[in-house]
């Protein structure tokens, strides 16, 4: 075993080694931070493993000699074999020695094997199988940083794990920033060891585009940003030395940026991400001669380290989780990366000599941009997790160490497709046989209701779906699936490995642990079908709420109730039925995009939507009357709808108020009598309140329907009907006949009060001031105003011709000061009729001078 000692040596995370291994020997937990680059990731798993010394003095569980079984997790594929091959070429010996790996689908261990690297949601399955991790003497969970669901759960069970069952297992959180207080917290008051990393001067350019551009949204990216990092990309290529890392958010924009830098550049362009054929990542994380530019997504941040780098392009974009439980949509969505991300990135030039950062925003925008990344465990879809902490006995997430409780609505959400599809009892919430099955495929649990379910030839497509096809492939998932049949392309070889896995693993059923919950037969069982119809069939049993019908050319209605629309060109712009794998929705969009949909019809939507096939008597207010059907219904999708000839009363009279509600009380009949009593009822209820009723706002009579429209209500049945019901008379049963008070509604609130004329004048209540309009000469004579439950009215006093003259809630004022303005106005205008110069003892009329005269 040829060991590198110099390289060994030379990594700086060395310094800190005796730190890490007292706090192991002392607590059994410890949280290493470390930048990238620094050999967390390599040196010490090689070191608590006793494959290579610690420094002198380090002892602990890592003494030398002292052979352990260390797992390291790591939250990618990608960073996982690069790791294991790093440490393997430290000891000068190939992958599957004293180091080895496993990722999904892919398992290079031997009999000897010391040190090994896994995703965490290998480890994951590993502590359903073997809680005790029979065998390993300590997990290193790398870059808990990033917060990756995954990574907090198995985080959780690790810990749940030492509590109880094995108090030996050493566990080390190893993160690439200081921010380690909360997982220390986690680990029991783990001690902090920090590695000081060899870092060069970073120069921060400021790079904005010159034109505003669109911002991300779903997985859209502004195609003019993408241009603008391309032309950052030769700028820095022209004004510094050393290879260029750009940062881009996924795989289409690193191909459409690759493309844009095109082949006059004397460069070497790279693309890495986890979709890149292991030779092109294996070039990119070994160096060359030529210069290049590695086109990298955020694996390049701090999992895995890119040589040579003096110079980072950063677009400032990320790609998370996001999941609308309304909808019934998630996806990965394009987000602004956080300042965390930026600072790691940054760093990567600086990782070997001075460099320098290209950031395409403004220096006032990064001073905007979130602290940190969400953990997933806040935004992304729970149903895995909530599936996971079913199998490990705690379904309601009560005793789990986690850093973020799972949000409730979310969390709840979850549990609901968990029943529904059979991996949970609906009641107490815990894992079934069916689920336990589940958990062990690998796949999302909707995923693995549609490959337990589904025909024979099931298995390929779910492969299809586990993995979202490149958007060449386009938006039809059964083309899609013979694009990636005949394809030799990196996804297509990737799509044959995952479909063969899924097939083993899908075999026989163990005991009927592949039925629905309760044992119910599969509705969908039937011969193989055509392509078409099998990815029809697939996609709708992974996402039933998503099964849509045609409402127009290219425009869907999904049983979740959310609108889908196709891209132009799209070839299913005509179909009847879709079945929608892969959609997403803009900021203030009613409706999602679809991404990848097959043609089905309607036998298979009911088949794979069963359970949200409804028939009901539907009576509703709609298009201003009673509509009475009997509706069938797949989610919000009307199926058939039939005429519902006797219909439930108490329906339609609810159906009645819902149209009282939507239109008003004007949908009854008013006369003035009932506008008037109305009114006088309204200014009692403001004024003294207690028995007598609100009535002035119809939200507060329609509170009281059944004191007041009954049985006129009960008995009426359409629109029609309404407008029979004397509202006036109806107001009469509200009156607070009990108390006898409503046999003063005479005396307190008068129709109408007689006047010195002899007038009897309508009293207006519908203001918030009793108003009497009367005309000035009928109330000659009168000092005192008129009162009406302890309130003057507000006169007002009008011409002879019926005018508006004056205004006044105090007559005895009015007559001494403001009448002889009026009288001076007026009495030239009106000669035949009385202006007294002292109107206090003049007599009152309603007749002109000569009607006077004559008697």
């Amino acid at each position: 075993m040829a060991i590198r000692p110099g390289a060994l040596a030379a990594l700086p995370v060395r310094a800190a080694l005796p730190a890490l291994t007292a706090a192991l020997a002392e607590h059994g937990t410890a949280v290493l931070c470390a930048p990238p680059g620094t050999g967390k990731t390599t040196l010490v798993p090689l070191v608590l493993a006793g494959l290579v010394d610690g420094p002198a003095g380090g002892g602990g569980p890592a003494g030398a000699g002292v052979r352990r079984r260390v797992v390291v997790a790591e939250p990618r594929r990608i960073a996982a074999r690069a790791a294991a091959r790093r440490m393997a070429w430290l000891l000068g010996e190939p992958v599957g020695g004293s180091v080895g790996f496993t990722v999904r689908g892919e398992r290079v261990v031997g009999p000897d094997c010391a040190v090994e690297v896994v995703t965490t949601g290998v480890l994951l399955q590993r502590l359903q199988r073997d809680q005790e991790l029979a065998g390993t003497d300590v997990v290193v969970l790398d870059e808990c940083h990033e917060r990756h669901l995954d990574a907090d759960t198995v985080a959780a069970f690790l810990l749940d794990v030492r509590q109880t069952l094995r108090p030996d297992l050493s566990l080390v959180a190893a993160s690439a920033t200081t921010d380690a207080e909360g997982w220390a917290r986690l680990l029991g008051g783990a001690p902090v060891v920090e590695a000081e990393g060899v870092t060069h001067p970073v120069e921060v350019v400021w790079a904005p585009p010159a034109r505003p551009v669109r911002p991300p949204h779903g997985m859209r990216v502004d195609p003019a940003l993408l241009t603008h990092v391309a032309s950052v990309v030769r700028r820095a290529l022209a004004e510094r030395t050393g290879d260029v890392l750009v940062f881009l958010p996924g795989v289409g924009e690193i191909a459409r940026v690759a493309g844009q830098l095109g082949g006059d550049l004397d460069v070497e362009v790279l693309q890495l991400h986890g979709r890149a054929p292991a030779a092109v990542q294996e070039a990119a994380l070994a160096g060359g001669t030529r210069r290049r530019v590695v086109l990298a997504t955020a694996v390049a941040e701090s999992s895995l380290t890119v040589p040579g780098v003096r110079v980072v392009v950063d677009a400032g974009l990320a790609r998370e989780p996001r999941v609308d439980h309304a909808r019934g949509l998630g996806a990965l969505t394009t987000v602004r990366a956080s300042r965390a991300a930026a600072r790691q990135r940054a760093g990567r030039a600086g990782r070997e000599a001075p460099g320098a950062v290209y950031r395409c925003w403004t220096e006032a925008e990064h001073l905007r941009l979130s602290a940190f990344p969400s953990p997933e465990i806040r935004i992304a879809d729970l149903t895995q997790f909530a599936l996971q902490a079913a199998c490990w006995g705690d379904p309601e997430v009560a005793d789990l160490a986690l850093l973020d409780a799972p949000p409730g609505g979310a969390l709840a959400a979850a549990r609901e497709v968990l029943a529904a599809v059979g991996a949970v009892d609906p009641v107490s919430g815990r894992v079934t046989d069916r689920g336990v099955r589940m958990s062990r495929l690998g796949l999302h649990p909707r995923l693995a209701r549609a490959l337990l379910d589904g025909p024979e030839g099931a298995a390929e497509v779910v492969a299809l779906l586990s993995e979202e096809p490149p958007r060449e492939y386009g938006d039809d998932l059964a083309a899609a699936w013979r694009t990636a049949r005949r394809g030799g392309d990196a996804y297509a070889a990737r799509w044959r490995a995952e479909s063969r896995r899924l097939r083993r693993a899908a075999g026989p059923d163990p005991a009927g642990a592949g039925a629905p919950a309760g044992g119910a037969p599969v509705a969908v069982e039937q011969g193989v079908p055509g392509d078409d119809a099998l990815a029809g069939l697939v996609a709708a049993l992974a996402f039933p709420e998503r099964v849509a019908r045609a409402k127009g050319e290219a425009s869907f209605l999904m049983a979740s109730g959310t609108g889908a629309e196709l891209g132009d060109g799209s070839a299913l712009r005509r179909a009847r039925w879709l079945a929608v794998a892969v959609a997403d929705r803009a900021d203030r969009s009613a409706s999602a995009r679809v991404r990848l949909a097959a043609v089905i019809d309607e036998e298979t939507a009911r088949a794979a939507a069963g359970h949200l096939l409804t028939t009901a008597e539907e009576v509703h207010w709609e298009d201003g009357d009673v509509v009475a059907r009997r509706a069938e219904r797949l989610g919000a999708v009307e199926l058939t709808v039939r005429p519902l000839r006797e219909p439930d009363p108490a329906l339609v009279r609810e159906a009645l108020l819902e149209g009282l509600r939507r239109e008003g009380l004007g949908l009854l009949r008013w006369t003035p009598d009932g506008l008037a009593l109305r009114a006088r009822l309204g200014f009692l209820h403001r004024v003294l309140g207690g028995g007598w009723p609100d009535v002035r706002e119809d939200a507060a009579l329609l509170e009281r329907a059944g004191d007041w429209l009954e049985p006129e209500l009960s008995r009426a049945r359409r629109r029609a009907d309404l407008g029979r019901i004397d509202a006036g008379q109806a107001l009469n049963r509200l009156l607070p006949w009990t108390t006898g008070e409503a046999a003063r509604l005479d005396e307190l609130a008068p129709e109408r009060i007689e006047v010195p004329s002899g007038s009897r004048i309508r009293v207006d209540y519908t203001g918030e001031q009793p108003v009497l309009a009367v005309k000035l000469q009928e109330l000659f004579g009168l000092a005192r105003t008129p009162e009406v439950a302890g309130v003057p009215v507000l006169v007002h006093l009008l011409s002879p011709a019926g005018r508006p003259a004056a205004v006044t809630a105090d007559l005895a004022s009015f007559w001494r000061d403001g009448y002889r303005a009026v009288r001076a106005e007026l009495r030239g205008r009106y000669p035949r009729h009385p202006w007294p110069e002292d109107p206090a003892t003049a007599e009152p009329t309603r007749h002109t001078n000569a009607r006077l005269r004559r008697g």
